[in-house]
């Protein structure tokens, strides 16, 4: 029988014949991304951010993720087997939310303390409230720590630059057209969540 072994060794074989090699071809595409890619301006908004590999082979074991100027609301999901960290900082507007002043907000997040094998995948999710800024695409800088080595995507091009021709681009998130009615009764529902998980 073909096994997956053997079908491997043939691709890996079949790219050499046409001067390729496998690290040139992941890194062309195999960045940190967060999806969804859009989202509305002014909604709740879960984010994932996807880590498609290690370091030249060696696994993942800290993802920090920097959480931009007017994300409020912060509250990242739990990773089976990952602890969880927040660093926090104080808001230059402090808001009120059921009855409570925010005075701060999640600065950074960070997952550590698991072990993500360069040869499989995963994703890490955050759970937010979007700045109402419709049409802005605002990098998320992520940097991804690993036994032996670190990317740091936080690389922005400049007008006219095609992002993925960046070593290591930081994810992007699009602003679309503005929060609607069922993004504000969504937002009802994890604002009382969000204000027990950040204290």
């Amino acid at each position: 029988m073909f096994s997956l072994q053997s079908y491997l060794t043939l691709a890996k074989k079949s790219l050499l014949a046409l001067g390729m090699s496998f690290l040139p071809l992941s890194s062309a595409w195999a960045h940190v991304t967060v999806h969804p890619k859009e989202a509305p301006a002014g909604s709740f908004a879960k984010l994932t951010f996807r880590v498609p590999h290690g370091c030249d082979g060696s696994p993942t074991v800290r993802l920090r993720v920097q959480i931009p100027e007017g994300f409020v609301s912060v509250k990242p999901m739990v990773h089976p087997l990952w602890k969880i960290e927040t660093v926090k900082k104080p808001l230059e507007t402090p808001y009120e939310s059921h009855g409570k002043m925010i005075t701060e907000t999640v600065a950074e997040v960070i997952w550590s303390g698991g072990s993500l094998p360069d040869e499989f995948m995963d994703e890490f999710s955050i759970s937010l409230k979007l700045p109402n800024r419709p049409g802005e695409v605002i990098p998320i800088p992520v940097i991804q720590e690993c036994e032996q080595g670190m990317y740091r995507w936080i690389q922005v091009a400049q007008p006219g630059e095609d992002p993925n021709s960046l070593p290591e681009p930081a994810p992007l998130l699009k602003l679309t057209g503005g929060d609607s009615g069922q993004g504000h009764g969504h937002g009802h529902g994890h604002g009382h969540g969000h204000g027990h998980g950040t204290r």
